[in-house]
């Protein structure tokens, strides 16, 4: 029996499409990551490199994240679905799901504006990414604002300002922006400025084959090293007004929908990741012989194993809850008036996924011993590429400082 065999209740078609997934990220996530795991951030966005395969092999697959235009699903059966795709992603690899999900954001959210004009510029076939990390705000992304009553707070970076039929945007995004190196579009969180300072924030559409727009060095990291990341910088670029998807009076709600997505897909994702780990370490324990029997005969691995798979399969019922309500409860997809997504449930699932990636990757490293520390299997990137969790996405004390306000 597997994690997967849990699942006895899905349809033919939710099992066809994990199924269609689990290959794909068996078949061509996998070898990927572990090659992209070698090379430098250089190497990684280079043309011809791998990553550019997997991004057209994705696209071509027809399975979608959060771009949903023409689906006729419920959102129940969009939430069932995309828990199932997002986990099997994580499960081949987490830096490449991540860069995967960032690259849909744009194309999302062309679709909600429901514009036909920003649809056909944005389609989730071009590289996204989510542009709202500064190097002046990190975990606090949340709150670009220049509030004259909290003074500490910082200033923010990235200011869009109004010119006529236009926002001419200039500043920079950090370093941490994933796909930032290498995409074509943004969805690009920033200050805006509509005459009276730049007091609130908005979510403009960007083009980042516009003039103006430039890349710094792509980012060399501990781990997920196949996710490329890395600053954008905005030196006067004018954006139509009709590419505002989400304007300062609506970007508190935008924002919070945003967090509630983006940590629900972490959830997902790094379910995918701890699966993966506690599933090597079970395999590796069959095999490896110590003390004239196989490991999985001594009860120290025994012990260790039932933690690691308990601890899966309570993240992943902790995020199948939580992204089922947050998607019935989503305004933007016909929620019943009133309803509006639980960001704190949200930010549970993605604290409690990441901690149990790291928990059991460290604990599949471990059943693997020295083996483990050497680059000849993949546990260490596993432990590596979880790590990287904890910090992402705002930090797990912050996102839970954030969430507690909530209870």
């Amino acid at each position: 029996m597997t994690p997967q065999d849990i699942d006895f209740d899905l349809s033919e078609e939710e099992r066809s499409i994990r199924d269609l997934v689990h290959r794909f990220a068996e078949e061509v996530m996998r070898p990927a990551g572990q090659a992209l795991d070698r090379r430098s951030a250089e190497e990684v966005i280079a043309r011809g490199s791998i990553l550019w395969d997997v991004h057209k092999k994705w696209n071509d697959l027809g399975v979608h994240m959060f771009a949903t235009e023409g689906s006729d699903l419920t959102p129940a059966q969009l939430a069932r679905l995309n828990c199932l795709v997002t986990e099997e992603l994580g499960w081949g690899d987490a830096g490449l799901a991540i860069s995967l999900g960032a690259s849909e954001f744009p194309a999302m959210l062309a679709q909600t504006s429901q514009n036909p004009d920003l649809i056909a510029a944005f389609p989730v076939s071009k590289i996204g990414c989510w542009a709202i990390t500064e190097p002046d705000h990190g975990s606090n992304s949340l709150d670009m604002s220049a509030d004259p009553k909290r003074p500490y707070l910082q200033k923010p970076n990235c200011v869009a300002r109004r010119d006529g039929d236009f926002y001419v945007i200039s500043g920079q995004k950090a370093a941490w922006v994933s796909n930032g190196s290498m995409a074509e579009t943004a969805a690009l969180y920033t200050a805006v400025d509509n005459g009276d300072g730049a007091t609130n924030g908005g979510v403009l559409l960007v083009d980042l084959t516009s003039r103006g727009v430039t890349r710094g060095r792509p980012l060399e990291k501990l781990g997920q090293r196949a996710l490329p990341q890395g600053e954008i910088f905005f030196d006067d670029v004018r954006v139509p007004l009709t590419h505002m998807v989400i304007p300062p009076e609506m970007y508190p709600m935008g924002l919070e929908l945003t967090l509630t997505s983006a940590n629900g897909f972490m959830g997902g994702t790094f379910v995918g990741c701890a699966r993966a780990a506690y599933e090597m370490a079970l395999e590796y324990a069959k095999q490896r012989v110590q003390g004239g029997v196989t490991i999985i005969i001594h009860q120290a691995v025994k012990l260790k194993l039932f933690e690691m798979f308990r601890k899966v399969e309570a993240a992943r019922a902790l995020n199948r809850r939580v992204v089922l309500y947050n998607t019935v409860h989503n305004p933007l997809i016909g929620a019943p008036e009133g309803s509006f997504p639980a960001v704190q449930f949200a930010i549970a699932s993605k604290v409690t996924s990441t901690q149990t990636s790291f928990e059991v990757a460290s604990d599949a490293l471990q059943i693997f011993g020295g083996n483990g520390l050497s680059y000849e299997y993949p546990i260490e990137k596993l432990m590596r590429d979880a790590r990287a969790s904890l910090i992402e996405d705002g930090t797990n004390e912050v996102l839970a400082l954030h969430a507690a306000d909530r209870l």
